[in-house]
């Protein structure tokens, strides 16, 4: 009897021992979950924020019907679209150097060449001049100067940008702005046509051949003694060789005078127009629809001119600007 009295005894300290263990796994489960849902790894994409890794939701084997997991897939996404976009506008400086171009270094930074040309404000990517220290942004975008009258929201709708993203990369605590602030608008572009005119590519050249007589100021061809401006270049070339409309647009007029023999005049987008003169045939007529590199005259030495040539003049809102940085 002794000997079965000790036994129940012990069994009863056994009973009391696993209660007590039970209880301490149950602790420790309710307080951290997450240590029995399985875990994968999932890589960050390295944008220079961080990496680590975020915990996959798996489903009980006997409860298919309940996810366990630290965090939904809603907002995993949330987390790493957030990640994915830098949050502050940083800028490092460059000295350009013997041989640097705009499109050079927008692929050595990774940046589109509208971020560096606006962030510079730079309005002709042929003058970039050595010794030049440029601001290099950490992502893309443009500067945008503030109009009268617009609005955040305004301002959002036409770059297609978040008005949060604009408020929080400029550090704006309100939808407050004031007329000639610059904004840096992420992700935008320039307009196509502002690059090509930056950069000099809107227009090709309208005949191929020597330059005669550069824009500027100029002795008078017919009277060395006075000095007027020359409002183009006068590119020389045989008689009849094919003049081609520079850029596409719509013939606005067709003529003749003493000055400019047989011309024609084009209206392009953005305010701009050119001149065709000493045509010696006019290929096109006042209205037509012409694209760029269409044969629209011949070359000659129509009204006031020394020989076979073509003067051609590029306008901007009216004024002449010189040619040469605008041809490609």
């Amino acid at each position: 009897m002794k000997n079965v009295k000790n036994f129940n005894g012990n069994d009863c300290q056994t009973k009391v021992n696993i209660f007590r263990l039970a209880a301490v796994l149950c602790l420790f489960f309710l307080i951290n979950p997450a240590q029995y849902v399985p875990q994968r790894e999932h890589s960050v994409p390295g944008n220079g924020i961080g990496g680590g890794y975020f915990i996959e939701g798996a489903y009980l084997e006997n409860e298919p019907e309940i996810l366990m997991t630290s965090v939904s897939y809603e907002s995993d996404t949330m987390v790493l679209d957030t990640l994915s976009k830098q949050l502050y506008l940083l800028y490092d400086s460059y000295l350009v150097k013997s041989g640097d171009n705009i499109s050079t270094l927008a692929v050595n930074y990774g940046l589109n060449q509208d971020t560096i040309v606006s962030i510079n404000k730079i309005t002709n990517s042929r003058l970039l001049q050595i010794g030049t220290v440029l601001r290099i942004p950490n992502q893309d975008g443009i500067l945008h100067t503030v109009a009268k009258n617009e609005s955040l929201d305004t301002i959002a709708e036409k770059y297609s940008v978040s008005k949060e993203d604009i408020k929080t990369i400029n550090e704006l605590f309100s939808d407050k702005i004031t007329a000639g602030a610059d904004l840096f608008i992420p992700g935008a572009k320039l307009e196509w046509y502002k690059l090509q005119e930056i950069n000099g590519d809107l227009f090709i050249w309208p005949v191929r051949g020597p330059i005669n007589s550069y824009y500027g100021w100029r002795r008078n061809p017919f009277n060395g003694s006075v000095t007027q401006y020359h409002t183009g270049i006068d590119i020389g070339g045989s008689t009849g060789t094919a003049v081609v409309a520079a850029m596409a647009g719509r013939v606005s007029v067709v003529g003749e005078d003493s000055v400019y023999g047989k011309y024609v005049i084009i209206n392009h987008h953005s305010g701009y127009r050119t001149l065709y003169a000493h045509l010696n045939v006019i290929r096109t007529r006042t209205g037509a629809n012409v694209v760029q590199g269409e044969r629209i005259g011949d070359v000659g030495s129509t009204g006031l001119s020394t020989g076979p040539h073509l003067h051609f003049t590029i306008y901007k809102d009216g004024v002449t600007i010189n040619p040469i940085s605008m041809l490609r």
